[in-house]
């Protein structure tokens, strides 16, 4: 039954590299009750639920750009400080007119209020992704895929309030009562994708540096499902009454507390990590550990030697306190002398330096990331491993051709991930 219920969780949880959907929508949501709920009631719920979204907006790149590009710009610019403090003063403005407040520079007609929220943001996002330093592609069309799609949820309510019949009783907090909604329902956004194995780049456009603490998987429902439940019984109680916000309150404590948990089980996983790598006389010259998708207890760790890596797992409920370590040669001679293309450059900046490399055919080759571990596949000769790239040689140069970014067979590596998880 355990293994059925997660196979079943797997076909709605991607091994896509952000914390799922459902869980910012309903942080975003919680936040937005908090800082303005007495005041805009439901509205405030909503409008937390959308913000908390907007980062996650750049897997549009996808749409629009190369697959390096639209890797290298995930959780950058829109995931960063700087987003969430520029962001919120716009779009708090342009709800605060949409909702007939009449402060603040924009145009007093709605639609033409749309139109310079639009290029607001179309601006914010070129101006800030063009200062990256990465070297990403169609930064124009990616702005302007995310800036459309920005905008069109403030349209809808627009459009919505338009065939209102009746005017709503909730209050317009005014411009700086939205922005103010709109920064923390943001900015909470990225700090929740810094607990997690991927990370984000909180300081672009300044610096690349990705801030990954490690400590929650991408996509965990012991930490969304009591939030989100939590939250609904919120949402159905009274504006301003004292069960809205102990129901809210108590989603955003209990989450908080299972995050603290995590960050227990992290530290005592890394130390069986040390231990594992002392037991073992693996000479390392770092490690990183992160838990796998959809639970705190199947931990996956990478240790580097000069010449090798060492990946495995360990589960808390394995017998012996230790890592099950499997050495992978680097092979990063094989691509020694493209390490400056720029591809690999950024694969080898995404990895953190954690990869290895593999031929596959003529002027054909595999970069595999080993953060985030390999799965023995049953009738299959060789393991696969979660996240690689296949790499071919082009005019000179290695470029990408494909990007894998979660299993092949996901049912197979989840039936091999409820295995492991029980100790197996």
């Amino acid at each position: 039954m355990y293994a059925r219920s997660v196979l079943v969780l797997s076909r709605h949880y991607t091994l896509s590299p952000q914390m799922d959907s459902l869980t910012q929508i309903t942080l975003g949501a919680a936040v937005g009750e908090v800082v303005l709920g007495k005041k805009a009631g439901n509205r405030a719920m909503v409008w937390g639920a959308i913000a908390g979204t907007f980062p996650d907006l750049d897997i549009l790149a996808n749409a629009v750009t190369d697959p390096v590009s639209s890797l290298a710009y995930h959780r950058a610019f829109t995931h960063s400080v700087a987003f969430a403090v520029i962001i919120p003063l716009g779009l708090g403005l342009l709800i605060h007119r949409i909702y007939g407040g009449r402060e603040g520079p924009l145009p007093q007609q709605k639609g033409w209020a749309l139109l310079a929220g639009w290029l607001f943001f179309f601006a914010t996002l070129f101006i800030g992704s063009s200062l990256m330093p990465l070297e990403i592609y169609g930064l124009g069309a990616i702005a302007l895929a995310v800036s459309l799609a920005m905008v069109a949820f403030p349209l809808v309510i627009y459009l919505r309030e338009l065939g209102r019949k009746e005017p709503s009783t909730n209050e317009n907090p005014g411009w700086l009562g939205w922005a103010h909604l709109f920064f923390w329902a943001i900015l909470t956004h990225p700090l929740l994708d810094a607990c997690t194995t991927y990370g984000t780049q909180l300081f672009e456009p300044f610096s690349t540096l990705r801030v990954a603490w490690n400590v929650i998987s991408v996509a965990d429902p012991l930490y969304t499902a009591p939030f989100l439940i939590c939250l609904i019984m919120a949402s159905r109680q009274v504006r301003g009454s004292r069960k809205r916000s102990r129901y809210n309150w108590a989603g955003i404590i209990i989450s908080s507390f299972y995050l603290l948990v995590c960050t227990g089980i992290y530290m005592y996983a890394d130390s069986r990590m040390e231990a594992t790598l002392e037991k073992d006389e693996i000479p390392a010259t770092r490690h990183v550990i992160g838990p796998t998708i959809l639970n705190s207890i199947l931990w996956q760790g990478t240790a580097e030697t000069e010449g090798n890596y060492y990946t495995g797992q360990y589960s808390l409920f394995d017998k012996e306190p230790y890592f099950k370590l499997k050495e992978v040669p680097k092979n990063h001679e094989l691509v020694q002398n493209a390490l400056q293309d720029r591809d690999v450059s950024i694969l080898r900046w995404f990895t953190d330096g954690y990869f290895s490399v593999e031929q596959i055919g003529d002027s054909l080759y595999r970069l595999n990331d080993l953060r985030y571990g390999q799965v023995d596949i049953p009738g299959q000769e060789r393991p696969q491993h979660i996240f690689y790239f296949v790499l071919k040689e082009v005019d000179g140069e290695l470029r990408t051709l494909h990007v894998q970014q979660g299993p092949e067979d996901r049912e197979a590596i989840f039936g091999r991930l409820i295995d492991r998880i029980m100790g197996e």
